[in-house]
């Protein structure tokens, strides 16, 4: 999601101006911008902010005790909901993320801490003129990528780490004639 997008839907400038980039800290909030951002690989964000309220169904409203016990038949259901993206791999890393993470609570860690430690706490705020120049990944994002695997998370490679980092405004990627952000 960049500024200057023409094309973007009713749905996209909303969220781009009222959510993206604001800053997160809330755990369930940032565990369903990582479920969304790992199942955009690939696609659309549009594809995926279209299904965003059927993630919220499918996966109990990102409680992660939940979604964590949920079994093999239960990620097979969602193979045949057109509310999500329908594919296997997505979905079972959602549960494997929701065990991960409770794992990660359990040894005193959060995926709040792990994300806002990558960028010493305080938001990154770039300046970027043209949509060319936002990266799609960094040596922050490569870091938190290679710290969520050793955690156990998957769906979580160097761009979707960036991509979770601008969506919960660790990095401040609004182009600098933004409207709503700058």
């Amino acid at each position: 999601m960049r500024c200057g997008w023409a094309d973007r839907s009713e749905a996209e400038r909303i969220y781009h101006d009222t959510e993206w980039g604001i800053e997160l800290r809330d755990e369930r909030g940032l565990f369903e911008q990582l479920t969304l951002r790992g199942a955009q690989a690939g696609l659309s964000f549009r594809t995926v902010l279209v299904k965003r309220e059927g993630y919220r169904a499918a996966f109990h409203d990102y409680d992660v005790g939940r979604i964590a016990a949920m079994g093999d038949t239960d990620i097979e259901l969602l193979m045949h909901d057109r509310s999500v993206v329908r594919n296997r791999l997505k979905l079972r890393s959602v549960r494997q993320n929701a065990q991960a993470l409770l794992r990660l609570t359990q040894q005193g860690g959060s995926l709040s801490g792990l994300l806002w430690d990558s960028v010493g706490g305080q938001p990154v705020v770039n300046a970027w003129r043209h949509p060319d120049e936002v990266p799609v990944r960094t040596e922050a994002s490569d870091q938190l990528s290679s710290q969520l695997g050793q955690h156990g998370f998957c769906f979580a490679g160097t761009g979707i780490c960036y991509s979770l980092m601008q969506s919960a405004g660790v990095v401040k990627d609004h182009l600098v004639d933004c409207p709503f952000r700058r």
